[in-house]
């Protein structure tokens, strides 16, 4: 990664996790482009197996979003020592359908203005990739047993990417949030 990105490096770097290998993915996928705004998520998953780890980064220019996922995979019968998948996307800034963004703040009652969300939620629709979640439909009539089909709800889920204070800090919190703002007002702009 060119040395005009000593930020994102470095926070690349603060995360751990593979970060010459997310570096090299990323500088092929930003061809050169600078960088605005970014921002790194390291996250681990833990299962009764094992623990996994990987990481999310977008990195906004000023045309597109650039969204590299790295996950690595343990060694097993087939592959005798472990690997890592590296995927980017480039989506033009005039692709993005939505940022949606929400808010985990505590005792709403006593919220000031300014005051950081212990949690935030930041979920980025461009089209490529929709969660369906159905349930069973019903008539209204309690008494009623017959099948009705189903219902359900179509959710733009191309990425999203949720930051704790209780897991990665408040610092973390309010980066994801300055991102959040930069990518926003830039989604805005291109339409």
């Amino acid at each position: 990664m060119p040395a005009a990105f000593p930020e994102l490096r470095d926070d690349l770097h603060r995360a751990g996790y593979y970060p010459e290998l997310v570096a090299d993915v990323l500088d092929v996928a930003l061809a050169d482009e600078q960088v605005v705004a970014h921002l790194v998520h390291p996250e681990t998953t833990f299962d009764a197996a094992e623990v996994r780890r990987h990481v999310t980064v977008l990195a906004l220019t000023p045309t597109r979003l650039v969204v590299a996922h790295v996950d690595d995979h343990p060694a097993d019968s087939e592959h005798p020592s472990t690997s890592a998948s590296a995927t980017t996307e480039s989506v033009p800034l005039s692709e993005l359908r939505s940022v949606a963004l929400t808010h985990v703040v505590p005792t709403p009652e006593q919220h000031q203005p300014g005051n950081p969300a212990l949690e935030l939620t930041l979920a980025i629709g461009w089209g490529a990739v929709s969660r369906v979640d159905l349930e069973p439909a019903t008539c209204g009539d309690p008494q009623c047993d017959a099948d009705h089909g189903l219902t359900g709800t179509l959710t733009p889920d191309d990425v999203v990417v949720r930051v704790s204070a209780a897991a990665e800090g408040r610092d973390a919190v309010l980066a994801a949030t300055t991102f959040a703002r930069r990518l926003s007002a830039a989604s805005a702009s291109h339409r």
